[in-house]
């Protein structure tokens, strides 16, 4: 197992001062987040602008996500190289000049690279605004620095679809970068002039290079033929075999060299113990599937229902209602009630959500749309930190940092993985309905004769009334698509139930510890 980092205790800091630290740390937080999200109703427009499908724009949000999720476990290395406060601010910095990069980015391949920079830049940022937060309150409130970690965490996926959506619509999408930069130098500014004498003792401590490769290259291998299976029609192609050979090659390397390594890059051994391994794949599947419905839904409702990208935001902006009233309620709770109860309800109402939204057709309008989204809210108050309550409970305080590393890096990645599975299986799914529905679509159907008569009656050709008829028969076959993906959804959410009464029940795990993961 690697040395876990030992840091300088800081005594906490006072009144005003501490108000400060909480705003300016929260704020990088805050931009952070909202980056994850604040892209998902945007782009349509994003592949419009940069002639690309919109299949493949989804890379602006996996490209962010796995580099991301690849940068993770190196907090505690390069915290212990560089220092918290150091690496804390160098990290916001070279945020802002990722997102003043990715704003610029003249084509579709140029803002992948900038976002995966920006991903991975944005890495240690998560886990050191929880450290330098928890050091700024007295050991009595860190509930309280947590709480207002959380509600950060809550607040910016609400605001993003929404503020994505009006600067795509009334501005342009590379605002949706721009805007990082005056809250990312603000913030860097107040971070240094707050905690610049709060900095921890540095050591030079040697890498896992060996590890940290393999890491890079089964992930990367694995997304790449995630993205680019549908378009080069999978194993058929060469170039997809070949990532998939070197994914499942570079993941065997990379368990066996982590699980022998002095210092490995990802403490593996961590899912020797039952609450962590069972918590973890239950958190992550359930956030893959959640995060790759969370794209489809707006994907859908911009390409097949005309929706606007702020009218995409408005639909998913209150998923975060009922998550921001009922968590403070949920975190006093674990201290009295089994998490496992709370985690089990979470994943009923997600069911429960995505069983509404796969009887969806057509013909729904906004508030039918909507409703489901509110009810989502009530899932996301009792998913996260129950969840992590679970998985980090019963470990000693010192594996609490390289479990909370490890659970989010297997989480985000599953998110990313969700997304390109989820937008594969959609098309999939499409294209079967499109071909049973066009074997109807004949000249001998009494429908489509009538049809055809309306659309000429009013004014169109043959050959456009037949288009029309396409068009019609492509919605509804995406529509269709759509409907068996969030079914799917449902019942991997009620499958999941029984992996979560594996684990051992713990009470009075609340608190810091949750929260601490629950990004």
């Amino acid at each position: 197992m690697a040395t876990t980092p030992t840091f300088v205790e800081q005594p906490p800091l006072e009144g005003s001062l501490r108000m400060w630290g909480t705003l300016v740390v929260s704020a990088a937080t805050f931009m952070n987040v909202l980056d994850s999200s604040i892209a998902n109703v945007s782009l349509p427009a994003i592949a419009g602008d940069l002639g690309v499908s919109a299949n493949q724009g989804t890379w602006v949000i996996t490209s962010f996500a796995v580099a991301n999720a690849i940068s993770v476990p190196l907090t505690g290395w390069l915290s212990q190289r560089f220092g918290q406060v150091r690496l804390f601010i160098g990290s916001v910095l070279l945020f802002v000049l990722s997102s003043w990069m990715c704003g610029l980015a003249p084509n579709m391949t140029t803002l992948i690279a900038f976002r995966a920079f920006q991903g991975f830049v944005a890495g240690p940022m998560i886990p050191l605004s929880q450290s330098l937060l928890l050091a700024s309150y007295p050991k009595a409130l860190a509930g309280l620095a947590m709480a207002m970690w959380s509600m950060t965490v809550l607040i910016a996926p609400v605001v993003g679809p929404l503020l994505g959506g009006w600067i795509t619509d009334n501005i342009s999408w590379p605002w949706i970068f721009f805007i990082n930069i005056p809250v990312g130098l603000l913030a860097a500014t107040g971070i240094w002039s707050i905690f610049r004498k709060r900095e921890n003792e540095t050591h030079k401590l040697p890498i896992d290079v060996v590890g940290l490769t393999a890491l890079v290259v089964w992930v990367g291998s694995l997304q790449i033929m995630l993205d680019k299976g549908k378009e080069l029609d999978w194993f058929h192609s060469t170039f997809i075999v070949t990532l998939a050979v070197t994914a499942v090659l570079g993941f065997v390397f990379f368990l066996i060299w982590e699980l022998t390594e002095e210092h490995p890059v990802v403490d593996l051994s961590l899912f020797r113990v039952r609450n962590f391994w069972a918590g973890t794949v239950s958190i992550s599947i359930a956030y893959g599937v959640f995060f790759g419905t969370v794209v489809l839904l707006p994907l859908w409702l911009q390409e097949f229902m005309g929706y606007t990208a702020t009218d995409a935001g408005m639909v998913l902006a209150p998923v975060g209602l009922f998550a921001l009233i009922l968590s403070p309620f949920v975190g006093k709770g674990l201290g009295r009630y089994d998490a496992r109860l709370f985690a089990t309800f979470s994943f009923i109402v997600f069911a429960l959500v995505m069983w509404m939204r796969s009887l969806f057709n057509t013909q729904a309008d906004f508030g039918t749309i909507m409703v489901p989204t509110i009810i989502q809210g009530v899932a996301m108050a009792f998913f996260f930190i129950p969840l992590t309550t679970v998985t980090l409970s019963g470990l000693p305080q010192q594996r609490i940092p390289s479990a909370s590393g490890l659970t989010n890096f297997v989480r985000i990645t599953a998110g990313s993985f969700g997304v390109s599975i989820t937008t594969t299986l959609w098309e999939n799914r499409a294209a079967v309905h499109h071909a049973h529905l066009a074997e109807a679509v004949t000249n001998g159907s009494q429908a489509v004769r009538s049809t055809l008569a309306g659309l000429e009656a009013a004014g169109m050709s043959p050959q456009q009334a037949l288009d029309m008829i396409n068009r019609l028969t492509t919605q509804q076959a995406f529509m269709l698509g759509a409907n068996d993906l969030f079914y799917l959804s449902a019942v991997i959410f009620l499958l999941l139930i029984p992996l979560i009464w594996l684990t051992r029940p713990h009470r009075g795990d609340g608190g810091a510890g949750a929260a601490a993961g629950a990004h």
